[in-house]
């Protein structure tokens, strides 16, 4: 058996038949990643492979990052200036070593999928993989549109402040029809809810000359996310995303909520019940209006962010330094949130992702109190992300999707990712997906009917998220 054949984590004959006849030819829809517009607009040619597969500055893949931290490279060769082809040395040096992590395989996956480079990626094969690799990058085909167009992508969903004026996404709505695909502005404001920063009164003034909008109390600040949300749906936009590392529910009077306000405005101290007050009452003024412009609401919880305090310092966020969270009553807290909501018809279709897989059973029977009529799963039980975006992670959270609510209606996989070369993590999580569904065929547990299976696995490798976002639906 080769490394990666064509049965790749493919156990049993109808897994096989699902992946080869259904899962394998269906579009992606990319709702959630971390893409650069601007780089999609500018559709220039990457230099050389470790420029779009490691590090560009400070912008790359952090999953890559602390693997080859962990095997003692020097950060010269990691998110610093260092050269460039001993970076891709140092990359499978590190690799050699990593059997049983998921980027040994995602790694050997883009070699094959996007280089038609089949052996194991070692040191010693290092300058063949770089030689063959730059001279396709070279290529029109290895244009960041093309990258993505023969990927069989059809939206992309990038990650975009509140604040921002969007200029890449204007200018490539104008080339929608040429490109033959989309991508989408999702707003992140995960800005808006970091009271306590030195930056905050900076950043209401940003966000609100963006809207048009003086910043001066909560509601004026909700009258400027409500612009913003005018603008982002113009534009496609029908997500938003919202990074709550920790979460409590608190709910206070408007009055104490305009005293809060003004203390995070004026940058005076605040404590930790009234951060949660604050926190609180914004999450909810944005599932309102969610609701209103009928997007879809993702909650990324329970994360540690940026332990290295020094090399946060130095780097920056996202560079590595992030790991699970161990709030052990987040998801209870979301359900507070949700029960409070519920009480005024507010809660939009929402998906709910954990970091740390421990709350996804109280996640998932939590969200089945709050599915609506007319609504076709409301709310999901997010894919299994980052940490757990791993065979065995999709394995467990297939199951408690299905155990605990109706599989055959999940969204599906997204790639999370900085880089154009990951789209072969759609494949992968489709191989688990039709593994699962022939495991249960083998035990009896399901029918063994293609027709009836396949449609399922087609429907949650696309069809799902392409009704469940309406990013096709006509203005």
């Amino acid at each position: 058996m080769s490394l990666l054949d064509q049965d790749f984590l493919l156990t049993n004959e109808m897994g096989k038949k699902l992946f080869h006849d259904h899962a394998e030819k269906m579009p992606i829809i990319d709702y959630h990643c971390h893409l650069n517009p601007k780089e999609i607009y500018e559709n220039k040619n990457y230099p050389n492979l470790s420029r779009i597969w490691i590090n560009d500055g400070t912008f790359g893949d952090h999953y890559k990052w602390r693997l080859m931290r962990a095997n003692g490279v020097d950060e010269e060769f990691i998110t610093g200036d260092g050269d460039e082809y001993q970076k891709l040395v140092e990359w499978a040096g590190t690799i050699e070593k990593a059997i049983g992590n998921p980027l040994y395989e995602w790694t050997h996956l883009e070699l094959q999928r996007f280089f038609g480079i089949s052996e194991p990626f070692t040191k010693k094969n290092a300058k063949m993989v770089w030689d063959k690799a730059n001279a396709l990058l070279a290529t029109d085909d290895f244009k960041p549109r093309n990258l993505i167009k023969n990927s069989n992508v059809k939206a992309v969903c990038t990650t975009d402040d509140p604040a921002s004026d969007l200029k890449y996404h204007v200018l490539l709505k104008k080339e929608e029809a040429a490109n033959g695909f989309k991508v989408l502005p999702a707003m992140r404001p995960d800005k808006a809810f970091n009271i306590a920063a030195d930056t905050y009164g900076d950043y209401l003034k940003e966000l609100g000359a963006a809207a048009g909008v003086e910043i001066t109390d909560f509601p004026s600040l909700i009258a400027a996310f409500e612009q913003r949300f005018e603008f982002f749906n113009s534009l496609g936009g029908r997500l938003s995303d919202h990074g709550l590392n920790t979460f409590h529910f608190v709910k206070v009077s408007d009055a104490e909520l305009a005293a809060i306000f003004d203390k995070g405005r004026n940058n005076e101290a605040l404590d930790a019940h009234e951060i949660d007050a604050y926190s609180t009452a914004l999450i909810e003024a944005l599932m309102r209006l969610n609701h209103k412009f009928d997007w879809t609401m993702q909650f990324h919880v329970n994360a540690v962010r940026n332990a290295n305090r020094p090399m946060f310092k130095k780097l920056g966020a996202d560079t590595g330094f992030d790991s699970m969270g161990t709030q052990p009553d987040i998801a209870g807290q979301l359900v507070d949130l949700l029960t409070d909501m519920q009480d005024e018809d507010n809660i939009p279709r929402t998906i709910l992702y954990s970091l740390n897989p421990n709350d996804w059973m109280q996640l998932a029977t939590g969200m089945g109190d709050f599915y609506a009529g007319g609504v076709t799963q409301k709310l999901q039980l997010g894919c299994a992300w980052w940490f757990n975006d791993t065979r065995e992670g999709m394995q467990e959270q297939l199951r408690v999707m299905a155990e605990q609510s109706l599989l055959a209606n999940f969204v599906g996989m997204l790639t999370d990712s900085r880089s154009f070369l990951s789209y072969p993590r759609h494949e992968y999580f489709r191989r688990v997906l039709c593994d699962y569904i022939g495991g249960l065929v083998e035990r009896s547990q399901v029918p063994n009917d293609e027709d009836y299976l396949g449609q399922i696995v087609e429907d949650i490798s696309y069809n799902n998220a392409y009704n469940y976002f309406g990013f096709f639906k006509e203005q």
